[in-house]
């Protein structure tokens, strides 16, 4: 039984109630802060409150998907009551109103226990910043848990709670998932309203689950894709993400491709992350499934991200209360951006249908796309500390240059363990699907957990804890 389960399971029975799950949760954020650094903001006062409030709905016989479960979710997501700093530095002021994903948590009865580090407007996959300090991988405090869902990612590893909502704009969920040996879901877009904003990052980003496992990280997408799909969304698809988990995908046709995309700068795939895939791809043979070594035809398709990455961070710039804190890198994309808007702008969201044309003629021979999810390891804390601008790209793109392309198309991702290497450094690969392939992706990363069992492996120096005992 999944670690989210476990604990809609013991609230169900009343072994244990919303508010001691509750506590336990804020006990473990001040415990693990001084070495993780997992949060930015905590409500433990709210958070209790709510937690009472569930349990009393709970002794009335009201029922939800998450009533009394404690939940996390990065710092750009809008949270009534609480700021969106979004990794900055600077008194921003606090919300009015919930967004859309987050009204949507806690109608299905979540309680939210805070907001998760991310580094500068979710920039790069390191998590750290003169804002709020370094956040630790809870495999090996001395390497980053990634970004910029880094401290999300944290906190779900260690246990401090069973599943965090993250965003993933170019593999911001999908790369800290692999870092921290988690299930990491980037849906189709649309798939999840970013609401208030209607396009974030020019239709780069979207918000998903990280968990432990596939079975709670479909429970978590359920529960926030609503009772019906989003102005424009995709529609819902004929059953539950939660039901796909259980269900066999079929014998399908798997191409496994370790080709990295056109980047600007050197990449190379290490060895043991290509072997790690390798593994996954003859673990999917045994299971019935015909797999073959065929890569997707990207083009250009840098030439849509790059505007549209640098016009997410300009925009975002705009709610700083005082721009002069941001890092000089920051600013010298907000100057990058200056060029790359306007007509270039428009460009870029203008080729994003051949691109999808060109790039989906694999899945004419091939259902699903196995591929490395990060060229590289963790990377330790502090590696981009101090380095100019194109420093720091070439260190970024040399260790993730895998995941941006799925978000220009806007298709489903799904992150899943792929191993351990060097010292206690997971590693992991995505299942890439066409427009609305949640369904199938979702069934066929249950099925590798269940070979796989990676779900019975936990950081050793913060063994995510149990309500009840292993299965």
């Amino acid at each position: 039984m999944s670690h989210l389960r476990r604990q809609l399971t013991a609230l169900e029975t009343g072994q244990v109630s919303a508010r001691d799950l509750v506590q336990r949760t804020l006990d473990a954020i001040t415990s693990t802060q001084a070495d993780l650094n997992a949060f930015r903001h905590v409500r433990a006062d709210a958070a209790l409150a709510e937690a009472d409030e569930a349990d009393r709905r709970r002794a009335a016989g009201e029922q939800a998907p998450l009533l009394g479960v404690p939940v996390a979710i990065k710092d750009d997501i809008d949270l009534a009551g609480a700021p969106t700093t979004f990794g900055c530095a600077g008194a921003f002021p606090r919300k009015d109103d919930d967004c859309e994903a987050v009204r949507r948590l806690k109608a299905a009865g979540a309680i939210i226990v805070g907001k998760t580090t991310t580094p500068e407007i979710g920039q790069w996959p390191i998590t750290e910043g003169p804002a709020f300090g370094t956040t630790r991988n809870p495999w090996n405090l001395d390497h980053t848990p990634g970004g910029s869902s880094g401290g999300a990612a944290a906190a779900v590893a260690a246990g401090i709670v069973p599943v965090a909502l993250g965003s993933d704009a170019a593999g911001s969920i999908r790369i800290p998932a692999a870092w921290t040996h988690l299930v990491g879901i980037k849906p189709q877009r649309g798939r999840i309203p970013t609401w208030p904003d209607v396009s974030a990052c020019h239709g780069l980003t979207a918000l998903g689950p990280l968990a432990r496992t596939v079975a709670d990280a479909a429970l978590l997408l359920d529960a926030i894709i609503g009772d019906r799909p989003a102005p424009g969304g995709p529609p819902h698809p004929p059953r539950s993400f939660a039901a796909c988990a259980e269900r066999d995908p079929g014998r399908l046709r798997i191409a496994v491709s370790l080709r990295i995309p056109f980047s600007g700068h050197p990449a190379r795939l290490d060895p043991r992350i290509g072997d790690a895939v390798d593994s996954l791809a003859a673990t999917l043979e045994s299971l019935g499934h015909h797999v073959a070594y065929a890569d997707p035809d990207y083009g250009l398709a840098g030439l849509s991200f790059l505007p549209r990455a640098t016009g997410g961070v300009r925009d975002w710039t705009r709610h700083m209360p005082r721009p002069s804190t941001l890092d000089r890198r920051t600013r010298a994309k907000v100057t990058s951006a200056r060029v790359l808007g306007g007509p270039v702008l428009r460009m870029a969201r203008a080729i994003e249908r051949p691109l999808q044309r060109r790039i989906g003629r694999i899945f004419e021979r091939h259902d699903v796309v196995l591929a490395p999810t990060t060229a590289q390891p963790a990377p330790r804390v502090g590696s981009i500390d101090g380095l100019g601008t194109r420093a720091t790209d070439k260190l970024i793109i040399a260790a993730c240059p895998y995941a941006w392309p799925w978000n220009v198309v806007g298709w489903p991702a799904v992150n899943v363990p792929a191993g351990v290497v060097g010292d206690r450094l997971p590693v992991g690969a995505t299942l890439l699907g066409p427009a609305g392939g949640e369904p199938l992706l979702i069934s066929l990363a249950a099925q590798l957990e269940t070979a796989r069992a990676w779900h019975r492996h936990s950081p050793p120096t913060f063994p995510a804890s149990e309500l009840s005992p292993p299965d």
